[in-house]
């Protein structure tokens, strides 16, 4: 038998042999990615340390909403930074154990410490990611936090919904630091300066005050600095 022939009588792999991909199964990166291709109707999964995890729908004031806020404050700031890069649920290939799909990244869009591939995923670590923790608090602290941290994540930022408390971490030493607020309750980026967040009003959801705070922030020195530091 030629390899033409060989070739022709092979067995084509139909979705219906790829196994479905479930809660708690253990898999490397690309055997999930895999399964997650084979089932378009599944609108988010994740591997977190090997491990797949498959979130609950999503409710309205406990993850939709917030996630409306964080990707406008955001946004916001994407438009007014040259060299940098935002997106909203990006699959983000982090390394064989872990393909996470975050509510939010911001990412230098030369230079930093992820690409885009050629099928249009992220590849490595943005710079800054955040998370929408309601339903997936227990691995969003724990796992993810981990593998975050371990791929050198610089800063990461958790909105406890049950808890209504903002979590923002900065990677330093190989360890993540809680940021606190200053006395008027902003916090600020340290890896995108000029991203400002007033965190009461946005655990209050006044999106007008947060977003009146970032746009302080890219109107500072320090913005208009780094913007310059990145383009050239």
């Amino acid at each position: 038998m030629t390899l033409a022939e060989a070739l022709t009588n092979q067995l084509p792999v139909t979705q219906a042999e790829i196994p479905p991909l479930d809660n708690g199964d253990c898999l490397n990166q690309y055997e999930f990615e895999r399964r997650y291709h084979a089932m378009p109707h599944v609108k988010k999964a994740e591997l977190i340390e090997g491990v797949v995890y498959m979130p609950s729908p999503l409710r309205f004031h406990s993850h939709a909403k917030p996630h409306l806020l964080f990707n406008t404050w955001l946004g916001v700031y994407f438009a007014g930074t040259p060299g940098v890069e935002a997106g909203d649920n990006p699959t983000v290939r982090l390394d064989l154990d872990n393909q996470p799909q975050p509510d939010a990244v911001l990412r230098l869009s030369k230079g930093g410490s992820s690409s885009i591939s050629d099928d249009d995923y992220i590849e490595g670590s943005p710079e800054l990611i955040a998370e929408i923790a309601a339903s997936t608090a227990s691995y969003d602290l724990h796992q993810k936090k981990n593998a975050y941290r371990r791929n050198g994540v610089q800063e990461y930022i958790v909105w406890e919904m049950f808890e209504n408390r903002l979590l923002w971490f900065r990677l330093s030493a190989g360890e993540y630091i809680e940021m606190a607020p200053d006395e008027q309750g902003i916090i600020r980026s340290v890896v995108f300066p000029g991203l400002w967040l007033d965190v009461p009003a946005l655990l209050q959801g006044n999106l007008g005050a947060v977003l009146a705070a970032v746009q302080l922030g890219i109107n500072s020195q320090e913005h208009g600095e780094f913007v310059q530091r990145i383009s050239g």
